[in-house]
C-alpha cells in the first residue's frame, strides 16, 4: 500500500515549482475572465507576465474583511451574492453554498474532492473502506462537506453525524464501529470522556483527523494514550485545504494545488523563511478563483522537507491572527499603518507598536529595529503622527531583538 496519496506529493521541489509557477499566469487570466471582482482587484495585470513569486507579491492582497464588503455592497444592489468572486452560478454547476460568519458566503463546484481535502485524510490513514464518523457540523458552513468529499475520493463511507446529540453519536459509534473520526479536537475529547463515564465502547475509533480549532502536543498526546492517532488540518471556507499533519509530527505539509506566501501583515510583502507572518493562499481552482487571498491566520514556514517523503514546504501550523487592529485614543491603529511608517525608512527592518497604560489612558510606544542612525527616532516619531494622527514614543532597538511571533501591534493595556 502507497504511503501517499499520488505523486504529487513526492515531486522534486524544483519541479513543483516550475509546474506551479506555469499554472499561476493561466489562474490569473482565468480570474480576470470570469470573476468580476478579480477582475476589478487585477485590473491592468498582464496575467502572462506573473510566472514567479516576486512577481505574484506584486500583486494586491485581497483580505476576507474586503471580500465581505463586497459581497455586502452586491447584495445590497441586488447582484451576486459573492460580491463578483465566484466564476459558478446557480445550476448544476452549483450543487450547494454555504455561509461562514459575516456572512460571507461560498460555492462549491462538482469537481471530486472539490475542497481537496482527500490528501490531508490519507495522512491521517484513512484507507479505502473505513467508516467515518463525521462530527463537522452539516449546518450551513461547509466544514463538514469539505472533510466528506475527500473521504469519499479515498473510498470511505461517512456517518454525518454532525455536532451535538452527544449520546445518540456514542450509540452510533458503539452499533456501526467506525474506524475514523473527523471534527473538532473538543469535540472529540468530550465523546471519549463520556463514553469512559457512560462504560460505552468507542474502541474501534482508531484514527482521526481534526480542525477547527488549536490541536496543542497535549490533547494529540492525551488522545494517543487512549488508542487514537488524531492528526490535525488546515482548511478555511475560502480556499480549502491549506496543509496537512503527517506521521512524522514535524509541521504541516502544503497542499500541492495551492500557492502560499507567508507575508508581513498589513502588507503583502513575503518574510523570509521561519518569521512568523500571514498566510496568503492563491488557489488554482477554476470555481472560485481567488488570487492572494488573506487568510488572516498567522504561521511561518519550517526549512527542510517533511521526514515522511513528502516534499512539499512545511508550516508551524495555526499560529494566531494576524488582524491585530486596535483602538488608541478613539482611532483605529492596523498594521498596514505601521508597515508604512517602516517604508519611508530603508534603516527599519521591523517595527512593533506596543500600546500600554489603562483604557482612556494609553500609551503608544513604537519600536523599530535598526543599527542605528543620526536622529531616526525623531524622524519616525514624525512619521508616526503623520500616519496615524497620534503621538507616541520611538524607540530604536538592536536588529533581531523583537519577538518573533507575527505581532505587529501589541496590545499591553489593562482592561480591570
Amino acid at each position: 500500500m502507497s504511503d501517499f496519496f499520488d505523486a504529487l506529493e513526492t515531486r522534486e521541489p524544483a519541479a513543483r515549482e516550475t509546474e506551479l509557477m506555469a499554472a499561476l499566469p493561466r489562474q490569473i487570466a482565468h480570474a480576470q475572465a470570469r470573476s468580476p471582482a478579480m477582475a476589478e482587484i487585477l485590473a491592468g495585470v498582464d496575467a502572462a507576465t506573473i510566472t514567479s513569486r516576486a512577481a505574484l507579491a506584486r500583486l494586491p492582497v485581497t483580505r476576507k474583511s474586503e471580500l465581505l464588503v463586497r459581497q455586502q455592497a452586491s447584495r445590497a444592489a441586488g447582484r451576486d451574492a459573492f460580491g463578483g468572486f465566484a466564476a459558478l452560478r446557480y445550476g448544476a454547476a452549483m450543487p450547494r453554498l454555504f455561509a461562514s460568519p459575516g456572512p460571507i458566503y461560498e460555492p462549491e463546484g462538482t469537481a471530486r474532492d472539490y475542497w481537496r481535502s482527500a490528501r490531508a485524510l490519507f495522512a491521517a490513514g484513512f484507507r479505502a473502506g473505513d467508516l467515518v464518523h463525521n462530527a463537522f457540523s452539516y449546518h450551513m458552513t461547509p466544514g463538514a462537506f469539505i472533510m466528506e468529499s475527500g473521504a469519499h475520493a479515498v473510498g470511505c463511507t461517512v456517518f454525518p453525524a454532525g455536532t451535538g446529540q452527544t449520546e445518540q453519536q456514542l450509540q452510533a459509534i458503539a452499533e456501526l464501529r467506525p474506524q475514523a473520526y473527523l471534527g473538532t479536537p473538543s469535540f472529540l475529547r468530550i465523546l471519549v470522556e463520556k463514553a469512559l463515564d457512560a462504560g460505552t465502547d468507542i474502541s474501534s475509533l482508531v484514527k482521526g483527523l481534526v480542525g477547527g480549532e488549536a490541536f496543542p502536543p497535549s490533547l494529540r498526546d492525551w488522545f494517543g494514550q487512549r488508542g487514537m492517532a488524531v492528526y490535525q488540518s488546515y482548511a478555511t471556507a475560502d480556499v480549502g485545504l491549506i496543509a496537512y499533519e503527517t506521521a512524522a509530527r514535524e509541521g504541516l505539509v502544503l497542499d500541492e494545488n495551492c500557492i502560499v506566501e507567508i507575508v508581513r501583515p498589513g502588507t503583502g510583502d513575503p518574510v523570509a523563511e521561519g518569521e512568523v507572518g500571514e498566510v496568503v493562499v492563491t488557489v488554482l481552482s477554476p470555481d472560485y478563483p481567488l488570487i492572494r487571498f488573506g487568510t488572516g491566520d498567522l504561521s511561518a514556514a519550517l526549512p527542510g522537507a517533511c521526514p515522511t517523503g513528502r516534499t512539499n514546504t512545511r508550516i508551524k501550523g495555526w499560529l494566531g491572527r494576524a488582524d491585530q487592529t486596535t483602538k488608541i485614543r478613539g482611532m483605529f491603529v492596523h498594521p498596514g499603518q505601521v508597515a508604512e511608517i517602516v517604508k519611508r525608512f530603508p534603516e527599519v527592518r521591523r517595527a512593533r507598536l506596543v500600546v500600554s497604560g489603562e483604557m482612556a489612558n494609553d500609551r503608544m510606544k513604537l519600536l523599530v529595529e535598526s543599527a542605528g542612525a543620526q536622529g531616526l527616532g525623531e524622524r519616525v516619531a514624525e512619521a508616526v503622527r503623520d500616519v496615524t494622527k497620534l503621538r507616541g514614543e520611538v524607540e530604536v532597538v538592536a536588529p533581531g531583538s523583537l519577538p518573533n511571533d507575527g505581532k505587529v501591534i501589541e496590545d499591553a493595556r489593562s482592561y480591570k
